[in-house]
């Protein structure tokens, strides 16, 4: 049916109907009925009020041209589909039932707003409607009026979008995002279901804004959220809080393992080189993740979980995820106290420094000596590199440590003979430092050593800089003469094009490469073999690191490395230690399994307690892979026995004993542990507060403690040894010793 004019409509219908359909009374006898469906026509011509009716099947019999017209391509079948079909509610109407429920009950309505959903042709309506029955109480269809709203309603859509939604990115804004956390978490305790919560915050992108300018900035945000809302894929709602800040929330989400990969994903996303018109540059990305009810149940908790993982991966190096866990807040004192008595040792020169043997496998001779750092504190002891220069970095005091290292380890090694090469790794932040190569210049100067025997090691992260300054400083140290290696390849995010354009000398596989995985207990060989044909496509040496046994030495041999490190050789010696061997003459060193090169391995002890049966044991985790791991504590225990591990923090796995000897036994775990960004290894999943909870506990996150509940004397089955008086408390997640 085209369109008609109102009076048209009616031709032949009885007065009443007439009238009935707009809803006013009978007309007096001075003013007849076609002086009244005049008014009528002009209100509906000037779009004041609109009327439609339908049949009895809901088919549109009548609408008023005004609104025809704005069904654009859709007019010519405005009369053939039924009325539900043409129109549905808007999801902001609170009343937003089925249009065709109402049709179908035959029940009056009113101020119901609906749309066409085409983005051709938008329009929002504003439906009264009511059925008409005949005489005889036979049902002849729907009459009523529409009011067009479009512009009106999309303009308070904008506003409320607005109100909602952060105007650069496009994302919730923070506003938005404690709403949804709230309603979220409200809704999940109820119905026992979890959420994870990511924070996000973007490394170096002050950088951007400073050498490219706030308006390459704000594009460089928009990309940001571009690659977000790619990895999320609508698995969860995306919100910049403000700044480079940013904030996921993934409902149903507490797989740890499946958290991590997505932890990983973003940040490789982010850290790709951006594009803008003010020029290339890259960013980096550091991610904490707190899961609820585990980690927080109302939205402050979980929040500030989140926040204390965000800090604790920006300390860790940037780059990283974390987990939280309930230790964090107490590492965080830790390493603020660290970082004011790291400046008190710079002053003090309580540093010293020693040398692991690089040996090459061809003939096991030590073609050189890589320097490590080592602090010697009042209070703490020795302290590793590995514990206090996440630290240092984190504070930027590794800029003055790491000038101090070159220093010292180049006037050292100026007393070594010269086939022997010195190598020291370099982070990111002080090759970011604006006079980095100038103070590798100075030092060489200073100290005489001929540039070629330096070999210095940089991690991926550091190609992840502005790409112009890393180009130009890694040009000016290949001028300078030095060696360039690059650090743990394959653990970041380098891609393969730009080794090419690179001048690295070498690749160091990490130790990460050899933990065990399916199918071998040497580690992920063939993805090493790869590496190794990559390294000698491009003309470069490969260096193994964190070898400590034989058989996965003669196996990097096999594969074709040319040069390892690790305890199969040798630890780190002191200078004095050094020139002694230097002094023997040739120096060669032959690989064992035994003897003290593996004991700094075996000295990071941990208590954890053990579930077998209805016992719980005390004992020490000695060492641990993703498949397994080293327990002492209990004798004889036979092989096939099947135990629980708690790790502490609701972190259950379960295992099955395949080596016992005396008081130590060697036991595969059931599902494999997965990263916990941190270097470290933690359970997919753990002990659910809602369990606890419908056992009589109040629901709340989980603390530190067991989760037995076995009492805590029981005597058990098995004799149980006295733990070493060095294992350190019962924490907050596994880590690999």
């Amino acid at each position: 049916m085209g369109a008609m004019p109102f009076t048209e409509f009616f031709k032949g219908r009885k007065s009443a109907e007439m009238m009935d359909v707009v809803g006013v009374q009978q007309p007096s006898a001075e003013f007849s009925q076609s002086d009244k469906l005049a008014i009528v026509e002009q209100l509906e011509s000037s779009g004041i009020a609109c009327f439609w009716a339908t049949d009895t099947r809901g088919i549109l019999s009548y609408l008023s041209p005004q609104i025809q017209e704005k069904f654009g391509h859709r007019a010519a079948r405005i009369f053939e589909v039924p009325l539900q079909q043409l129109l549905q509610p808007v999801s902001t109407d609170e009343d937003a039932r089925s249009l065709g429920l109402k049709l179908g009950t035959r029940k009056s309505f009113a101020g119901m707003t609906v749309e066409t959903g085409d983005e051709k042709a938008d329009l929002v309506l504003r439906l009264t409607g009511r059925p008409l029955y005949d005489e005889a109480g036979e049902f002849l269809g729907f009459r009523g009026t529409a009011t067009d709203i479009t512009e009106e309603f999309r303009s308070e859509e904008e506003a409320s979008r607005l109100a909602k939604f952060d105007t650069l990115t496009g994302l919730a804004n923070r506003h938005r995002m404690e709403q949804r956390i709230d309603s979220t978490l409200q809704t999940f305790r109820s119905a026992k279901r979890a959420a994870a919560l990511l924070m996000l915050d973007l490394d170096r992108f002050k950088q951007v804004n400073d050498t490219l300018g706030h308006a390459a900035g704000d594009k460089l945000l928009q990309q940001v959220a571009e690659r977000l809302n790619t990895v999320v894929a609508g698995r969860g709602e995306i919100g910049r809080l403000g700044g480079d800040e940013f904030q996921i929330l993934i409902p149903d989400m507490d797989d740890r393992g499946e958290l991590g990969e997505i932890a990983k994903k973003i940040i490789q996303m982010l850290s790709q080189p951006y594009s803008v018109e003010e020029g290339r540059c890259s960013i980096g990305c550091s991610v904490g993740v707190a899961i609820a009810p585990y980690d927080g149940v109302e939205r402050e908790e979980l929040s500030r979980a989140a926040d204390l993982a965000l800090y604790a991966s920006k300390n860790g190096g940037r780059g990283q995820f974390r987990f939280y866990a309930a230790d964090l807040e107490h590492e965080a004192h830790l390493r603020k106290r660290m970082e004011e008595d790291l400046a008190t040792a710079i002053e003090e020169g309580n540093f010293t420094l020693e040398y692991q043997p690089c040996v090459t496998l061809a003939d096991n001779k030590v073609i050189g000596l890589e320097a490590k750092y080592s602090w010697e504190d009042p209070e703490r002891g020795r302290v590793s590199q590995e514990t206090f220069i996440p630290v240092a970095e984190g504070s930027r005091l590794i800029i003055p440590i790491g000038e101090w290292a070159l220093r010292k380890a180049c006037e050292e090694a100026s007393q070594w003979p010269e086939a022997l090469r010195l190598s020291i790794n370099i982070s990111s932040v002080q090759f970011e430092a604006s006079d980095f190569v100038a103070m590798v210049g100075s030092v060489l100067k200073d100290t005489g050593l001929d540039p070629a025997r330096l070999e210095l090691e940089l991690n991926e992260s550091v190609l992840l800089g502005d790409a112009s300054k890393v180009d130009a400083a890694l040009g000016a140290l290949f001028k300078l003469g030095v060696r360039l290696t690059l650090d743990q390849f394959g653990t970041g995010l380098s891609s393969l094009s730009y080794l090419r354009r690179a001048p690295f000398n070498a690749l160091k596989i990490g130790a990460n490469f050899f933990e065990p995985v399916m199918g071998n207990d040497l580690g992920d060989m063939e993805l090493v073999r790869a590496v190794v044909a990559l390294a000698g496509a491009m003309g470069m040496e490969t260096v193994a690191t964190g070898v400590d046994s034989v058989k996965l030495m003669g196996e990097l041999k096999k594969i074709g490395v040319g040069h390892v490190q690790g305890f199969v050789f040798s630890d780190a010696l002191n200078q004095d230690s050094v020139l002694e061997e230097i002094a023997k003459g040739e120096w060669v060193l032959e690989p064992t399994d035994n003897g003290s090169q593996r004991a700094s391995r075996r000295t990071v002890f941990r208590k954890i307690g053990l579930i077998h049966e209805d016992h719980y044991y005390d004992v020490t985790l000695r060492n641990m892979s993703r498949s397994g791991a080293m327990i002492q504590g209990l004798e004889d225990v036979p092989i096939g026995t099947q135990f629980v591990l708690d790790f502490g923090q609701g972190q259950l796995a379960v295992c099955t004993v395949r080596r016992s000897m005396d008081d130590t036994q060697g036991v595969e775990f059931e599902q494999e542990l997965v990263d916990d960004g941190a270097g470290g290894l933690c359970t997919r999943h753990r002990v659910n507060p809602y369990a606890l909870a419908a056992a009589g506990a109040p629901l709340t996150a989980l603390p530190p403690g067991k989760y037995s509940q076995a009492p805590e004397a029981s005597p058990g089955s098995f004799a149980q040894f006295k733990l070493s008086a060095n294992a350190p408390k019962q924490g907050g997640g596994p880590q690999e010793g």
